[in-house]
């Protein structure tokens, strides 16, 4: 179905979901996608398990080379050992580069799979929810959120696995060297994981309103480069830095909370560990006056001390970026457990192509509970037939063509297609059967080629020059310096107007739909073009359903019934002539037409 840039509903505004933050739910989600890659896995928990008993014989090896070679002053030893030891840290950083080059890929496959899955999610989501919802905001999640988790994945996953071996290794080694020591290691614990577990639960929260604040930036960034024409011909390029200063300031003192909170865990953990390895430094030096204890064990715990205390340090800054991926992840997420709109179902009625017979029989509907939009609304189209649909702006006229489309489902009534409920029938048949075209149609960034061929992707290049000369686009199109193969900018800006509506006739053209909606399909253009326009409509409307909503009233004159609405409701319809006859609503818009045309 040809359709971009249908208005819709009221916009409800940015939603805040809240719901309840878990961030075990979140990391188990995120497991889901990382146990695919089991090989990459696998490798990355070996080269992790090697590392860190490479990283547990060093400081063992510096207490035997002490104890065993240099104090007795056993120099051939002492140079033998030393090999050993810089054979060992140098396996160290081997395999820590594989595992680093491991984990790479592993996060991009996963982090691949997580935007596709959720950009697949969008497409699939009902128009209902970006009403409510800003694009600037969806965007941050595809983009910042995925980042900040890719982050995460690539730098965190290993450390943290990494840490919690060094921590568990170490721990073992250092009793197994000298238990009081090792008592003495373990004394400054408990106050670490008190201040830690403090800092973390402040900074969870602030790292969901940065997270969130990041958003409205980029939402409100993505609204003012859209409508940056606008803007300057109104001359509100200061009240928009201004604005837009004020949600940055709010990103910026969210981002400082964050960081500052967090900030404060290398600091602690680094005090706790100088404060530990002052107490090992101390107390080893009393055994080992007294006996108890050797030089080489003493240097062998200061090494490890600092072992110990550096996985818990990593984890301090690594939080930084694990809060951020968490939050990023939970807003994935969000959009992900959205309810889908459903296309087809087991009790929908078998794909058929439509006559094009259609009849709205009192339909009421709304956007909001208790803001009606329409009301008993009825009207019969016979297969062929052009209806057109007039009113002032917000009589209803557009939710009347997104309910047949079925963007919406009606409150109460029905409507029915060859004399079958539009709700027995799969929305994606109903919508290959139906074409539009809008007021200001949306052309994508690539060829004219491309963009007629959207209409219906197995078209030949024949077909899609075929489906130009009706539309009478063949014309300009041919004049362009490579013709069909013309690069398009986003929104096709570099077209007229008229020849973007051109290429958007063709597109729907293509498409043979056997119901056909125009949206006030001539109102952006001058007499000239219009009469083009009109030429390819004419074609485009042979033999099909049409409903035309019309600014200029003087190009539905021929249509079959012209239905006027005011506020929600029907008040009159007929043809040109009978509702002229009547003199009433009609017949004041058709004059206030003819005055504004004429002057």
């Amino acid at each position: 179905m040809s359709r971009t840039g249908l208005e819709r509903g009221p916009k409800i505004g940015q939603s805040n979901f809240e719901k309840p933050q878990n961030q075990k739910q979140t990391i188990a989600r995120l497991w889901q996608y990382m146990s695919k890659q089991r090989l990459g896995l696998i490798i990355a928990t070996l080269t992790v398990l090697a590392a860190t008993a490479l990283k547990i014989a060093g400081p063992w090896l510096i207490g035997y080379i002490i104890d065993e070679h240099v104090i007795p002053l056993d120099i051939s030893g002492t140079i033998r050992m030393a090999c050993v030891l810089a054979a060992t840290y140098f396996a160290l950083f081997g395999v820590s580069y594989v595992q680093t080059i491991v984990m790479i890929h592993v996060a991009q496959k996963t982090i691949q799979k997580l935007r596709y899955a959720l950009f697949q999610k969008i497409q699939h989501l009902p128009l209902c929810f970006f009403d409510k919802h800003e694009q600037g905001d969806l965007m941050s999640r595809v983009t910042n959120d995925i980042d900040a988790l890719n982050m995460a994945l690539t730098q965190s996953v290993t450390q943290l696995l990494t840490a919690i071996l060094t921590i568990v290794g170490t721990t073992f080694a250092i009793f197994w060297l000298d238990w009081r020591l090792a008592i003495v290691v373990l004394l400054v614990i408990p106050l670490i994981v008190f201040l830690s577990k403090k800092i973390i639960q402040y900074a969870s929260v602030h790292y969901r309103k940065r997270q969130k604040a990041l958003g409205q930036v980029n939402s409100f960034m993505e609204e003012s480069l859209n409508a940056s024409e606008i803007v300057t011909l109104f001359g509100k390029e200061m009240e928009q830095t201004n604005a837009f200063h004020g949600k940055n300031e709010q990103l910026r003192h969210a981002a400082i909370r964050a960081e500052t909170v967090s900030g404060l865990m290398g600091p602690v953990n680094n005090a706790m560990n100088n404060i530990g390895l002052g107490l090992v430094i101390g107390v080893g030096a009393l055994l080992a006056v007294n006996g108890y204890t050797t030089v080489g064990v003493i240097a062998a715990f200061v090494t490890y001390t600092r072992q110990f205390f550096q996985p818990i340090n990593q984890l301090s800054n690594l939080w930084n970026t694990f809060q951020s991926a968490i939050a990023g992840a939970e807003r994935v997420f969000e959009v992900m457990d959205e309810e889908e709109e459903v296309l087809a179902t087991e009790h929908v009625a078998n794909k058929k192509e439509f006559k094009g017979d259609v009849s709205i029989q009192h339909v009421d509907f709304e956007y909001e509970k208790g803001h009606p939009i329409l009301k008993d609304v009825s009207m019969e189209a016979k297969a062929g037939q052009m209806i057109a649909i007039v009113g002032p702006t917000g009589s209803g006229k557009t939710t009347i063509i997104q309910l047949l489309s079925r963007f919406y489902d009606y409150t109460n009534g029905t409507i029915l297609i060859d004399g079958q409920p539009i709700d027995t029938i799969a929305k994606s048949d109903l919508r290959e059967q139906i074409g539009v075209v809008l007021q200001d149609p949306y052309l994508f960034s690539g060829t004219i080629r491309d963009n007629i061929r959207f209409g219906r992707l197995d078209a030949t290049d024949e077909e899609v020059e075929r489906a130009a000369e009706v539309a009478y686009a063949h014309q300009f199109i041919r004049h362009l310096p490579a013709q069909y193969d013309t690069t398009l900018t986003a929104g096709g800006m570099n077209l007229s107007q008229g020849q973007r509506q051109l290429v958007a006739i063709a597109r729907a053209i293509l498409e043979n739909p056997r119901i056909l909606i125009l949206d006030e399909a001539t109102s952006n253009v001058d007499t000239r073009t219009e009469v083009h326009i009109q030429r390819g409509l004419q074609n485009l409307m042979n033999n099909r359903t049409s409903f035309v909503i019309a600014h200029r009233l003087k190009t539905i004159e021929q249509a079959d019934c012209i239905y006027v609405l005011q506020q929600g409701e029907v008040i009159e319809f007929g043809n040109h002539a009978s509702l002229m006859e009547q003199d009433g609503f009609y017949a004041e818009l058709q004059k206030k037409s003819t005055m504004q045309e004429n002057t």
